[in-house]
């Protein structure tokens, strides 16, 4: 495969890499309109070169072919679109782009038998357009040579990767089930998503908490990849809770016999070496030189190691003195399996781009906790600009006016847009202002040039830089801007906002979702069904499918404790709650997870609970907490305690799904509330639009959101056959219908809780 890696230059990477790509496109085909009638455009070619037990297949897609000229060659046209100023650029600046171009002209020679032929690399200024070529010729022998050259220094990495693909076939094609039995229900799920994989289709499945629907999906997927029917399978999640069970599933399953790698993705700023994540040569070693040393990392690493877990990467990262991020970016198009966040796939804005089509038909996504998905995407398709950073630039390029007047021009529509707000605190539009695109793609041409010039300046640049992203981010949401979405003006303060707010992402999700085989999106709570089918762009005639509880009845109580827990009587409800947590710790000890709509509301009722209960053992959830923090809170959860202990915890949090504290590591949960969202005018704007489709808006924007964070927290209780516990759903709502209706089966036969002393009767 000929593909295009970018080399060399000294600007900041995350700039680099988000800079002018549409803008690219949009240049490569107005230089390929200008071609002659003879010339061909975006030519497909493609060579076999044989080596002793295997063909390497290079293929590619060159700009253009020029019909040959009065000294009788024909031209290979290489078209590279660049932010730097053209006196920059010479004529060995980018050796990449002569061997990318070389390649294509080697094809050409010799297929056509032409003594020789001409490169031609053009490049191309942003925004001015200014162009610079230059030519060269070529003999077919020296082309030759070359290209022999250089798939000869692929041939390591070629025989590495066969002899592994084989090995994996042939492991998986004995695997078994790597369990003695299947669950209940996990057998038939499991077919399920081999069928869905087979047919080429999309899978919307509710499979309850501890069937195993790690396993359950895993398996088939990479069953299917040892018959051919696909090549790379991608598990994407919400948390890193989840990526570790999916690491874990293939660990068991390599102890079984299994032979594949898999390569886990971590946050940039998670994983960066260096105490700023500044991606610049002259600042970071690790970038620096990167491709120079990255084809050393790949092959050592692909060599020796199957599962890249973050420590792993981190690990050849600094022995081959590469960018653990960019390494692991690299590496997710060669693993067969990819374990990370949604956005590896979904996000427009840091989304692998470089899988082709073709790539893509033979790939399949499972999408875990796919519930969260639906506001997860909400956010990746929305965006904000704000009105502060132009003022602040403006004041601080006053003495560059390249900067200075698209940075004034933004801060005088801001100013015109407030007066047409009128003092209103929000303003919802029925278009995007037509300026407001045109200024911001103004704006980021003049930030490229500067940064340019000044990206060795980490402090001067971060508010420039910060700004650009921001910019751009918002043109490219722009872009996708269709009745799916809403444009609203918010005043905060002093500070003026203007949004672009993605209320259904389903369109968005089908279209980052697309060519791939198959996607595989699986939650323990995926009702009401319709409302995720809805949401998540499944269709009509995709599958879906739910899998019974394989738990029983006597393993857990479920018990309603009508109190309201509405905003309005929240203060009154603090007594109940806590006398209600109280009497379960003293009737039946152990451990207890107690979950609330909010911190504020938690806050109140802990300070309540710690008066009352002086001598029971608490820990709470506080805000933004650390991977340690968390692993402290969860090992307070321990099943031969002597004290009992109440964690308080809060609905859709990192503690209300994804945790599995089996056996006696949790006894009971308490779930105040309906988890209904706060009140809000984007939560309003999500009702008044399903409703203007037909829909009952208050359910899709709050009821069925609000209940999935309660069918979660409650599937903290029950994770295996052998488990037992106590659920007290605490709100009177739970005698309605609508809320009943959403309940798992399983715990429709509740009773109400109106006398303490049955619960200490009970155990």
């Amino acid at each position: 495969m000929v593909e295009y890696v970018y080399s060399g230059g000294s600007i900041d990477n995350r700039f680099r890499s988000a800079a002018s790509m549409t803008e690219g496109t949009r240049i490569h085909q107005k230089l390929q309109k200008e071609y002659g009638e003879a010339d061909q455009k975006e030519v497909f070619l493609q060579m076999d070169i044989p080596f002793d037990f295997f063909t390497l297949q290079l293929e590619g897609r060159c700009d253009g072919l020029l019909a040959a000229g009065s000294d009788g060659l024909l031209t290979i046209d290489e078209i590279k679109s660049s932010t730097k100023p053209l006196d920059l650029i010479e004529e060995q600046t980018h050796p990449v782009h002569w061997a990318q171009a070389k390649c294509y002209a080697c094809i050409v020679a010799e297929q056509n038998d032409l003594e020789e032929i001409k490169v031609q690399l053009t490049y191309v200024q942003l925004p001015s357009e200014e162009k610079k070529q230059f030519i060269k010729v070529f003999s077919q022998l020296e082309l030759k040579d070359f290209l022999e050259e250089t798939a000869a220094s692929y041939r390591a990495f070629a025989e590495m990767k066969l002899k592994h693909e084989k090995q994996r076939q042939a492991s998986i094609q004995e695997l078994s089930f790597p369990y003695p039995e299947y669950r209940s229900g996990q057998r038939a799920f499991a077919g399920t998503v081999y069928k869905t994989i087979m047919d080429r289709k999309n899978l919307m499945a509710e499979a309850p908490t501890g069937i195993g629907k790690t396993m359950s999906t895993l398996f088939p997927a990479i069953k299917s990849l040892g018959e051919g029917l696909t090549r790379k399978l991608f598990y994407l999640t919400a948390k890193t809770i989840t990526r570790t069970t999916a690491e874990e599933a293939l660990n068991h399953l390599e102890a079984k016999g299994l032979y594949m790698n898999s390569v886990t993705m971590t946050a940039k700023d998670k994983i960066c070496f260096k105490e700023e994540t500044i991606c610049q040569p002259e600042y970071c070693e690790f970038a620096d030189g990167y491709y120079d040393r990255i084809n050393g990392a790949m092959l050592d690493i692909l060599s020796n190691e199957t599962r890249i877990t973050r420590t792993v990467i981190e690990e050849y990262a600094m022995k081959h003195k590469v960018c653990p991020f960019e390494f692991s970016i690299d590496l997710a198009y060669q693993a067969d399996a990819v374990i990370g966040d949604y956005n590896y796939v979904f996000d427009p804005r840091v989304n692998l781009k470089r899988f082709l089509e073709e790539q893509k038909n033979k790939t399949v996504l499972l999408i875990d906790e796919a519930h969260n998905l639906v506001d997860r995407a909400r956010t990746m398709f929305s965006a904000s600009i704000d009105k502060s950073p132009f003022l602040k630039l403006k004041r601080e390029y006053k003495q560059n006016p390249a900067l200075f007047l698209p940075s004034k021009a933004l801060n005088d529509f801001f100013i015109s847009f407030k007066k047409e707000m009128d003092g209103r605190k929000q303003l919802v539009l029925d278009l995007i202002p037509n300026e407001l695109p045109l200024l911001l793609e103004a704006f980021t041409e003049a930030a490229e040039k500067e940064l340019l010039h000044t990206a060795k300046d980490a402090v001067k640049t971060e508010l420039l830089l910060e700004t650009y992203f921001a910019a751009q981010n918002f043109i490219r949401i722009a872009k996708l801007y269709d009745d799916h979405s809403i444009a609203y003006g918010e005043k905060n303060g002093n500070e003026l906002t203007m949004n672009l707010f993605c209320i259904d992402p389903s369109e968005n999700l089908r279209r980052m979702g697309k060519g791939y085989r198959a996607k595989i999106y699986f939650s323990a709570t995926m009702s009401p069904g319709r409302y995720f089918q809805d949401m998540l762009g499944v269709d009509e005639d995709d599958y879906k499918t739910r899998v019974p509880s394989p738990f029983h009845p006597e393993q857990f109580q479920v018990w309603v404790q009508p109190v309201s827990t509405r905003y309005r009587e929240r203060e009154d409800s603090i007594a109940p709650i806590v006398r209600t947590i109280g009497s379960l710790v003293e009737a039946k000890s152990g451990n207890h997870l107690v979950f609330f709509p909010s911190y504020q509301y938690l806050d109140s009722v802990y300070e309540s609970f710690t008066l009352d209960y002086p001598d029971i053992q608490t820990i709470k959830q506080d805000t933004g907490m650390k991977e340690e923090e968390r692993e402290k809170f969860l090992e307070k959860f321990q099943a031969d305690s002597k004290e009992p202990l109440v964690g308080f915890a809060v609905l859709g949090g990192i503690f209300s799904e994804g945790i599995d504290l089996r056996g006696d590591r949790l006894n009971g949960v308490v779930v105040v509330g309906v988890g209904l969202p706060q009140l809000g005018f984007e939560r309003d704007l999500i009702k008044s639009h399903f409703a203007a489709h037909g829909k009952n808006g208050y359910d899709y924007a709050y009821v069925y959101p609000g209940m999935n964070k309660v069918l979660q927290a409650g599937g903290r209780l029950i994770r295996s056959e052998t488990d037992t516990g106590t659920i007290i759903l605490l709100d009177d709502r739970y005698l309605q219908p609508k809320y009943q209706g959403l309940l798992p089966e399983e715990w429709r036969n509740f009773r109400i809780l109106k006398d303490f002393s049955i619960l200490k009767a009970l155990f």
